[in-house]
């Protein structure tokens, strides 16, 4: 069954064990994932390796549905945190975040098998003992299913017997380990490991595993994506991204970085505008904040009404500061918000991924609003 852990020495001591040993992990909202790793516990906040830059942790990480996932002895745990904001430990820059409440335990009622193995041979030796070489088919942190390279002697092997295997992974995880073989299927095999594996090779192993889980979530996200665009269909192209701005300086900016993943159509700030290019059903609408001002804020309030209900809505600021900008994007429940300038295209074009698959996950409704917190301050 599913392990959850509820009491705070329990949470503590599996990510005190995390920092010890400087656990990888993935911190991930709805729209964005980090690849990040464990520092230090400091009282009651987590210190984690500062992968990104401060503008991408301001913009990316300040969400209220903020999840933290990484690899536990022969699972991994996933749990929800909150960003406090930038911090320093040991001259090193971190992001601060809050204990969690709850941790569980994912994906442990089988675990969780890796099917892109590469090209790995497998040595094993029957009962006999005969040797008999293999390929690797799936690899998980208990056990394994490779390919026998021949037909195995009768009477040499079943169910239920145990072998030797040894399966060099790559130049740090060499599994050589008694196993149980749990089927046979023509020259298939399904195998435990017994015993299981040491602490020495769990870890890196685990780690392993979960970072190929990780690529096979963005692989299958990825796919859903190309799979969605109305030309993979043979419909008629409908409109992808929309930008609703004055500014045609901006336009051609943004469509640098935001053409190959959907086209970008710039529609002028005014509600007839935005209301018949919704017909046309897009995947996003990028409204651009050009100022703070009451005039500008009241027309774009209105815009975002209309909006709202049937596309998912991003902020673009230039001329509008941190704080600002996320005080306008909690008033108007938008989607997400974030500031621009040239040198944020790749974070950009990884918001609007995420936003759009988002959306298609959703069922192509509308997403339920972020709430954007203030920028967090370094320590």
């Amino acid at each position: 069954m599913t392990t959850i852990l509820k009491r705070q020495e329990d949470i503590r001591d599996v990510l005190a064990q995390a920092c010890a040993r400087r656990e990888l992990l993935i911190l991930a909202t709805p729209y964005l994932r980090f690849e990040s790793s464990f520092v230090a516990l400091d009282g009651n906040e987590l210190h984690v390796l500062a992968t990104m830059t401060r503008d991408d942790a301001v913009y990316g990480l300040k969400t209220s549905d903020l999840k933290m996932r990484f690899p536990q002895g022969m699972g991994f745990y996933e749990t929800s945190v909150q960003m406090l904001g930038l911090g320093l430990h040991e001259g090193r820059r971190t992001v601060r975040l809050s204990l969690p409440k709850v941790v569980q335990e994912n994906d442990q009622r089988v675990a969780y098998r890796v099917e892109r193995v590469g090209r790995v041979e497998v040595t094993f030796s029957t009962p006999k003992p005969d040797l008999f070489t293999a390929t690797l088919l799936d690899l998980s942190t208990s056990g394994a299913r490779i390919h026998i390279h021949q037909d195995l002697p009768e009477d040499s092997l079943y169910p239920g017997d145990r072998i030797l295997v040894s399966i060099p992974l790559n130049a740090e995880i060499h599994i050589q380990s008694g196993a149980l073989v749990r089927h046979m299927q023509g020259r298939r095999l399904g195998l435990h490991y017994q015993p299981e594996p040491s602490a020495e090779l769990l870890e890196p192993l685990s780690r392993w595993v979960f970072l190929r889980r990780e690529e096979e979530r963005e692989r299958l996200a990825r796919r859903l994506e190309l799979a969605e665009r109305p030309e993979s269909r043979g419909s008629f192209p409908e409109l992808g991204i929309l930008l609703i701005s004055a500014d045609p300086e901006l336009e051609t900016a943004l469509r640098a970085c935001l053409e190959e993943i959907r086209t970008l159509t710039r529609l002028a700030p005014t509600a007839q505008a935005l209301k018949e290019a919704l017909q046309a059903k897009p995947s996003l609408a990028i409204f651009h904040v050009g100022g703070a001002g009451l005039d500008e804020r009241r027309r774009l309030k209105t815009l975002l009404d209309i909006a709202q209900r049937k596309v998912p809505t991003l902020l673009l600021a230039t001329e509008v500061d941190g704080a600002t900008l996320f005080e306008l994007a909690g008033e108007w429940k938008a989607s997400s918000a974030m500031s621009w300038h040239p040198g944020r295209g790749a974070f950009l074009q990884s918001l609007v991924r995420g936003m759009i698959r988002r959306h298609m996950d959703a069922g192509e409704g509308p997403l339920a609003p972020q709430e954007p917190g203030p920028p967090g301050e370094r320590r």
